[in-house]
């Protein structure tokens, strides 16, 4: 059987980038893969298709409650559908990541909306400075920086702009940054490893092979620094320019790949503004290691891993 494991973030995290490392890692290739074909990764956890396929439901008949009810069987199934030819006894297993912006939540009916530990074997939790996520999440829901920021504070996702039929993902409610985080890292159901993604561009190779450790993801220093290089942000905006990012919303704006930068918020908020999200967040960014001056060292009760149980 396949291992699920859950790449866990707000929207505008880094999310994104680390899938495109993994993909490029899998594809173990001689050229950077196509950002808009990217091999080896699951759906995202609200795609309507495999609920549609899996459950033998048109998903347009139901409310957003009743999807919500359903979608834990969606992740059994898809955990439970493994690999075409099962592995050798004691061979590891494979590895399925898959995207989720939800909060770690529960459904109407009272169970884990993602399904538990029947629907993922562990989640790797990605994590940006939240002064650097608003004005990334601003540009891509294509609304003012005040918007991002409210929505940051734990409102619902962003209202689809299209009425005249089905989007493609189900509802998504990350609960607001601090809420997200914390969702995810209050929960015992799953192991879960924080990767921050300022330290991801510090030291990019030891962030993601630490993060691949925790998934059970084998690969050699070469081929993990490969998948670094072909995933760099430079390659990424390139190939958007080109031809287009599918995952880029369906309206006018800039691109999905912007600035990539860490502490970029310190010439895109006013002091207002900084001063906003520092007031809502402040729990969180504290034990996340998000002082005043940016990232700055997680304690060690913060930083390890919950070791899953094949490390």
């Amino acid at each position: 059987m396949t291992r699920t494991i859950w790449l866990a973030s707000h929207p505008k995290s880094g999310n994104t980038w680390f899938r495109m490392m993994v993909a490029n890692l899998l594809a173990g290739g001689g050229k950077p893969i196509d950002i808009n074909d990217p091999p080896g990764l699951g759906p995202h956890a609200c795609a309507r298709e495999p609920f549609d396929h899996l459950l033998m439901i048109d998903s347009g008949l139901l409310t957003h409650d009743e999807i919500d009810c359903l979608r834990p069987r969606v992740y059994e199934e898809l955990a439970r559908g493994g690999a075409a030819e099962e592995a050798d006894e004691g061979a590891p297993r494979p590895v399925r990541f898959m995207l989720v912006h939800d909060a770690y939540q529960l459904t109407p009916k009272g169970e884990a909306l993602l399904g538990g530990r029947r629907g993922a074997d562990g989640a790797i939790l990605i994590v940006r400075d939240p002064r650097d996520v608003a004005p990334s999440l601003a540009s891509h829901m294509r609304v003012s920086l005040d918007r991002a920021i409210e929505f940051m504070d734990g409102g619902q996702r962003e209202p689809r702009i299209a009425t005249d039929r089905l989007h493609r993902l189900f509802r998504q409610r990350s609960m607001g940054w601090s809420g997200h985080a914390l969702s995810w890292l209050e929960q015992t159901d799953l192991p879960v490893c924080i990767v921050r993604y300022e330290d991801m561009r510090a030291d990019t190779f030891a962030v993601f092979s630490r993060a691949l450790a925790f998934a059970g993801v084998s690969g050699g220093d070469e081929q993990i620094r490969q998948a670094i290089a072909f995933a760099n942000f430079a390659e990424l905006r390139g190939q958007e320019l080109r031809k287009g990012f599918r995952e880029s919303p369906q309206r006018p704006g800039g691109p999905f790949f912007r600035r990539g930068e860490a502490g970029a918020w310190r010439d895109e908020l006013t002091g207002e503004q900084v001063a906003r999200i520092e007031t809502a967040h402040a729990p969180m960014m504290r034990r996340l290691g998000y002082g005043p001056d940016g990232a700055t060292p997680l304690a060690d009760a913060q930083s390890a891993a919950l070791q899953p149980s094949w490390a």
